[in-house]
């Protein structure tokens, strides 16, 4: 680590702290953007939206009239919906075990939202029931195994696509089977939603300035800097 406080090693994540008036980092984690923009919404473009919706748009390349399954309804997930939704998709299923966040995701553009919880079986059966054979674009952005087979089990065979973006805190391995993948579906990864950050966030950051996307919806509250350890 660069970092120290009173002689102690500071951590960071990913190779950049956010919560110091001065720091040194990579160059490769800078880019130059607009100065008129509102620093608390577009700060958001530093990992968790753009991860989202770059998931959708650059990674599984979702296409118009497609059907999606979006498994958690976090930032990154309602990101994802986002992303679902301005790529046309005819029908964005949401998946989140707290159901209090439907609402938002219903104002995003989610079609359909389902709590596992209130269901009679795997949810991925319910969607392929829901589907007649399964979604065409699934998204984990919950991370564990359980859940990644989840979406990837919802897709339809022959073409369905499965983008994994949480991370699998629990570091077990995930098995499929050959069938699973013999029968033409396919298991992406992503990292930062296939962005190029020094090309791509200043562009991101143009689209919303001309409101191709809410940002504003994301921000669920806002603590003063004196409170960051609350």
């Amino acid at each position: 680590s660069r970092f120290t406080c009173k002689g102690k090693s500071v951590n960071h994540f990913l190779g950049v702290s956010a919560f110091s008036q001065y720091t040194v980092v990579s160059d490769t984690n800078l880019c130059k953007i607009d100065s008129d923009v509102n620093l608390e919404r577009i700060c958001l473009l530093g990992c968790g939206f753009s991860t989202g919706y770059g998931a959708a748009i650059n990674t599984a390349k979702v296409t118009p009239g497609s059907t999606c399954a979006i498994f958690g309804l976090g930032g990154v997930g309602l990101s994802a919906v986002i992303g679902c939704k301005v790529a046309g998709a005819s029908r964005i299923i949401a998946v989140d075990i707290n159901s209090e966040k439907f609402t938002k995701a219903k104002a995003l553009g989610a079609t359909d939202c389902l709590n596992p919880r209130d269901q009679q079986k795997p949810i991925q059966d319910v969607i392929i029931e829901m589907t007649n054979g399964g979604v065409d674009f699934a998204f984990d952005c919950v991370g564990g195994t359980e859940v990644m087979k989840a979406a990837l089990n919802c897709t339809t065979v022959g073409w369905g696509s499965c983008t994994l973006i949480g991370v699998a805190m629990d570091s077990k391995e995930m098995i499929l089977s050959p069938d699973e993948m013999l029968l033409g579906r396919t298991v992406n990864g992503t990292f930062f939603g296939g962005w190029k950050s020094k090309d791509s966030i200043p562009k991101l950051v143009t689209d919303y300035k001309n409101k191709k996307f809410n940002l504003d919806v994301l921000i669920t509250n806002t603590l003063p800097f004196d409170k960051i350890n609350e």
